[in-house]
């Protein structure tokens, strides 16, 4: 028997300015599809939103910006909960289920500066703040007279500390500065090639209760199909390689009619060793494509550089 639409929904976010505009963007949604639907957000803040003086790979992961709110639908707080998809873990904890994917905003890196124009122009000595390894590594494989240094909080604040002179420049994800209307901020898109972004980059996630076969339903038009297959693909494949905060990893995926081609990377955090690979395959085929691209970094040489970050995580 088909379970009955609930009447009233409530969402779980972070209480950041983007998170809130992740959640009241899917409200809206909703409610433009369910007129009826009452839906209200319950806002949290995580350990990754209360601990800003370390970086994340430091102090356990993107999973502290959704633990939280996982624990508010295990206790029937909350229906449902809106993630940026590269904030979730590669390994949902069991009895959870993301329902749906929506379409994905612009899934690259932004260069974000108030003297100078692209990430060329930086002159030796030029600090640009990051709170990612992933950034980190391919900035100093291909520009290594910048300084790099740690940059957290939330998007008001990263732009304030730059806006204080602390930084020359910034990267940031490009999909935040446009969903809160701060494109004018961009200085420079950056290419794949420049900065391959991370797995689900762009892309918001609905995390149900595995079992919600009522809010399935109900979420099942918010999903996009090709969105949601390259972000399995890329999943799969930093699932593949354990990939986390502490990894320095892309992957990005783009879909060509139902085609994808998917590009991964993998390197040490000083850029000295940098290993890419990408292959194409059927958007059914998304999951078996990270699993291929995978298995081609760790033969060109990630497991190696997998094995390093490994050991020194230990010392």
């Amino acid at each position: 028997m088909t379970a009955a639409a609930p009447a009233r929904l409530v969402i779980a976010t972070r209480e950041s300015p983007l998170a809130l505009w992740q959640a009241h963007h899917v409200r809206d949604r909703l409610q433009a599809l369910y007129p009826g639907l009452v839906v209200e957000l319950l806002g949290m803040t995580t350990q990754g939103d209360r601990i800003l003086d370390r970086t994340l790979n430091k102090i356990g992961g993107k999973g502290l910006f959704v633990k939280e709110l996982e624990t508010a639908l295990e206790e029937g707080r909350a229906d449902l909960a809106v993630h940026s998809m590269k904030d979730v873990p590669m390994v949902l904890p069991e009895g959870f289920d993301i329902a749906a994917i929506t379409t994905r905003e612009d899934p690259f890196d932004a260069f974000v500066s108030n003297k100078y124009s692209c990430l060329a122009d930086l002159p030796d000595g030029a600090v640009v703040g990051t709170s990612s390894l992933r950034r980190e590594s391919q900035l100093r494989a291909r520009f290594p007279h910048l300084v790099i240094k740690p940059l957290r909080g939330n998007l008001g604040t990263r732009l304030g500390k730059l806006d204080a002179g602390e930084y020359d420049a910034i990267i940031l994800a490009a999909a935040g500065l446009k969903r809160l209307g701060f494109n004018q901020r961009i200085r420079e898109t950056l290419s794949a090639e420049d900065s391959l972004p991370a797995p689900g980059q762009g892309a918001l996630g609905i995390e149900i209760l595995a079992g919600r076969d009522d809010l399935k339903a109900l979420l099942a038009p918010l999903n996009d199909a090709a969105s949601a297959a390259c972000v399995k693909a890329e999943r799969s494949l930093s699932r593949r390689l354990g990939g986390s905060c502490q990894v320095p990893l892309g992957a990005f995926a783009e879909d060509d009619d139902g085609f994808l081609r998917l590009r991964g990377f993998v390197a040490n955090p000083d850029g000295s060793d940098i290993v890419y690979a990408e292959s194409n395959g059927s958007r059914a085929a998304a999951d078996g494509l990270g699993l291929q691209v995978a298995d081609l970094l760790l033969t060109e040489g990630a497991a190696e550089i997998l094995t390093a970050l490994a050991d020194a995580a230990q010392d």
